[in-house]
């Protein structure tokens, strides 16, 4: 029985949480909280409040032992990227793509 928690339009690129997804994909949850809460980053703060709502999800409606959980899955998918403009030199317009991402974390229980 697997449960999952998706959190939508996070104003992060997906490359940058990426990086965390794939530190975390694998572990059991104790020892994922453990290195997200430590991790110096912006993102690895949005994932912890993603695997803690899996954890929840998976406690509360599906009855899961949170001492046998792992987590099977970790990512951050495309959002939709808003499209800004700077004033450049001659004239002209330089874009500026301010990115969001869907994260989304699967945890499962291992036997």
């Amino acid at each position: 029985m697997e449960a999952k928690a998706i959190a939508k339009y996070i104003r992060i690129s997906p490359l940058k949480v990426n990086y965390i997804c794939r530190e975390i994909r694998g572990l059991q949850v104790d020892e994922a909280l453990a290195l997200l809460s430590f991790t110096p980053k912006r993102g690895a703060h949005e994932l912890l409040k993603v695997l803690n709502s899996a954890i929840a999800n998976a406690e509360n409606n599906l009855g899961l032992d949170r001492e046998k959980l792992f987590v099977k899955q970790a990512y951050a998918n495309d959002g939709p990227t808003m499209k800004r403009f700077r004033p450049k030199a001659k004239g002209m317009a330089y874009p500026i793509l301010k990115r969001s991402s869907h994260i989304g974390i699967v945890v499962e229980e291992r036997d």
